[in-house]
């Protein structure tokens, strides 16, 4: 590739948007598309109008190294097929206008989720759907458990005989509220109120997530047997069995647990999660 001051390479940056990429993905089994079931549908046929699909790319061997865990998974990243078109739509607006300082533009509108396969899987497989949280994931933060639970679950499902599955869910930061909404709804937790309180505050739900797409992926990877969930989330099952997945066993997932959360974990203990007092301890 040439360099990226080049418009008629900037699509080759996007590899679902360049057409001879796309195809040698298509014809190494690289990139296919699942439906609302989670079963495997033409990639190069348009989907009816109002319809569920998800595009999936891999899978691509990924060394992973966490807190008390490194190995090696299989990561699938998927992204909604309607989501896709709008960024193909813009990415093409963009080459045309030459914009090539605006590509950046195109992640805004992309949700990339991603599956993360540990080991090879069998019967009653260990899964984690996993929220991503910019500030405990990445940058460590202690005024939650995401990053802990994330390397936990990691190590977890790893050191299970046959592996299992973590499902990253992008969009879902502050339970939905996004990042920014996030940031002040931390400044009104130092001000004195709870994780819920400073939602309110700000005119958002408790909780906004939308686990459809887990769901969808779930099918696709798990299909109709039973699995393990680590989880202390109430509504994650509750959401999971509307969109059919019903033989679901809850295991406890609680780690990470330190001075700066327990008002936070507390807070979601009231709230309804699978938590102990003892837990938080």
């Amino acid at each position: 590739m040439r360099g990226v001051g080049d418009s008629g390479n900037m699509l080759l940056m996007f590899t679902y948007l360049n057409p001879d990429v796309r195809k040698r993905l298509i014809a190494d089994g690289k990139l296919t598309r699942i439906d609302a079931e989670g079963r495997v549908i033409d990639v190069d046929q348009p989907e009816p109008p109002n319809e569920l699909a998800i595009n999936l790319m891999g899978p691509i061997p990924l060394p992973m190294k966490l807190p008390g865990v490194a190995t090696t998974v299989q990561w699938f990243a998927a992204v909604r097929s309607t989501e896709l078109r709008g960024v193909e739509a813009l990415a093409s607006e963009l080459n045309a206008r030459g914009g090539q300082h605006l590509f950046a533009h195109l992640v805004s509108p992309l949700a990339v989720n991603s599956v993360l396969v540990v080991g090879e899987p069998g019967d009653n497989p260990l899964v984690r759907v996993h929220s991503n949280c910019l500030t405990g994931d990445v940058f460590g933060s202690e005024r939650c458990d995401c990053g802990p639970q994330l390397a936990a679950a990691i190590q977890r499902i790893e050191s299970e005989a046959s592996g299992g599955y973590l499902i990253y869910m992008a969009g879902h930061e502050g339970r939905g509220i996004g990042l920014w909404a996030k940031a002040a709804t931390y400044l009104l937790q130092d001000s004195g109120e709870n994780t819920y309180q400073a939602n309110r505050s700000l005119g958002l739900p408790d909780d906004c997530r939308d686990f459809t797409d887990a769901a969808v992926l779930l099918k696709r990877f798990v299909g109709d047997k039973p699995f393990r969930l680590l989880t202390n989330n109430p509504k994650k099952l509750e959401d999971l069995a509307a969109y059919g997945l019903t033989q679901v066993t809850r295991e406890k997932h609680v780690t990470g647990v330190g001075d700066w959360n327990k008002r936070y974990l507390n807070a979601k203990r009231d709230w309804g999660h699978g938590l102990a007092e003892e837990d938080l301890l």
